[in-house]
């Protein structure tokens, strides 16, 4: 890397750093407070209050209850546990579940998994901007269906579906609906009840708390099949020994989230728009991908008309500034995005296209470096 580069991360979406405050909440239960939640003795209790208390905080965040919140290990094991535990629990009704071309992998792999255990998918497709329509949700449902999957906001584009919508079809002929928020969560406002969500996928690093910590809403009167057996820990769904600090991290971070949510919205749009603005003004080839709808505040997908995004990354990277070409999950396949193909983005559209994704660290300092060497490697 350039000695002289200054350091400019611009991968939110990938993953975020652990706030202060969350650090902080998180400490006194890698020593002080180790007992484990299921012992019945006064270290174990305490776990367990703590661990309650993240739970309300986690449900705060999206309008639930408490008692509607399970921690997972992930967002990516929180959608397995949705999509495959209602799949096992509810077969006998029907093997149809829909979902869309454009979902994060730990959906889309999970839905094709369950092909080949003789359930049958529906992909949906996507309009220009990324956007599923009512009417073929409309067209694909039958009478074997059994839970729809959308993802609220794209982990690429920052693309918002109007799940609303979408549930109210869903509702109307008795169906599940299932949504993976892991990149709306602390972006924009969450309330699964206005939203008609009965299970939603959430995770700690997208929102200041640590990896390897989850959470899966599932709504009251829902029954699902475990994916762990063991010692039935998180109502039986989840066995296995409770992770109590990234528990404890996880809900402080929620907790901070709601708290600032309208405050973060305002800099990270602010940030994002004045960096599409700057991109424009460089007069170069370029398209804003998802720009005609509603998106999430911290999330810019640009196609550099003409370039190839991995010499892109490289030369930024060289740079000193860290993004990505679409989802982190993927970063390490050279095949091109699934969801850029899905809205029909020209082969050069694809291949040259960045996610810069902001976030509460991001300075206009940052911006405007970028911004300047990009001039300058697109140029």
């Amino acid at each position: 890397m350039n000695t002289e580069a200054k350091s400019v991360f611009l991968d939110y979406n990938s993953t975020t750093p652990v706030q202060d405050e969350v650090m902080e909440a998180m400490l006194p239960y890698f020593a002080g407070h180790f007992g484990n939640p299921s012992s019945s003795h006064s270290f174990g209790q305490q776990a367990q209050i703590a661990i309650d208390k993240a739970r309300m905080q986690l449900a705060s965040l999206i309008g639930a209850k408490a008692d509607e919140i399970i921690f997972t290990g992930s967002g990516t094991e929180s959608n397995n546990t949705a999509i495959i535990g209602i799949a096992d629990k509810i077969k006998s009704k029907g093997n149809h579940i829909i979902t869309t071309s454009t979902e994060h992998s730990s959906v889309y792999n999970t839905c094709r998994f369950l092909e080949s255990r003789s359930f049958d998918i529906t992909y949906l497709s996507v309009d220009s901007n990324g956007i599923v329509s009512k009417e073929s949700l409309e067209k694909a449902i039958t009478d074997k269906t059994i839970l729809i999957s959308i993802i609220l906001a794209n982990n690429e584009t920052g693309v918002i579906q109007n799940v609303r919508e979408l549930s109210s079809i869903a509702k109307n002929k008795g169906i599940l609906l299932h949504s993976d928020a892991v990149q709306a969560a602390g972006k924009i406002p969450l309330e699964v009840n206005d939203l008609g969500i009965d299970l939603l996928s959430i995770s700690g690093h997208k929102i200041y708390a640590p990896k390897g910590i989850g959470a899966l809403f599932i709504k009251r009167g829902l029954s699902l099949s475990p994916l762990i057996h063991g010692g039935g820990q998180e109502k039986k769904l989840r066995s296995g020994t409770e992770n109590v600090p990234a528990i404890v991290g996880f809900g402080k971070a929620a907790e901070l989230a709601k708290n600032n949510l309208s405050e973060n919205s305002i800099k990270l749009l602010k940030i994002r728009d004045l960096f599409e603005q700057k991109i424009l003004n460089l007069n170069l080839p370029v398209k804003i991908n998802g720009s005609g709808v509603p998106r999430v505040p911290n999330t810019s997908n640009i196609s550099f008309i003409g370039s190839d995004s991995q010499s892109l990354l490289v030369k930024l990277d060289l740079n000193g500034i860290c993004v990505s070409s679409g989802s982190a999950c993927g970063s390490a396949s050279l095949e091109t995005s699934r969801t850029l193909k899905a809205m029909a983005l020209t082969d050069s559209e694809q291949l040259g296209t960045i996610r810069f994704s902001f976030g509460l660290q991001t300075t206009i300092e940052e911006i405007d470096f970028t911004i300047e060497v990009l001039r300058k490697i697109v140029s």
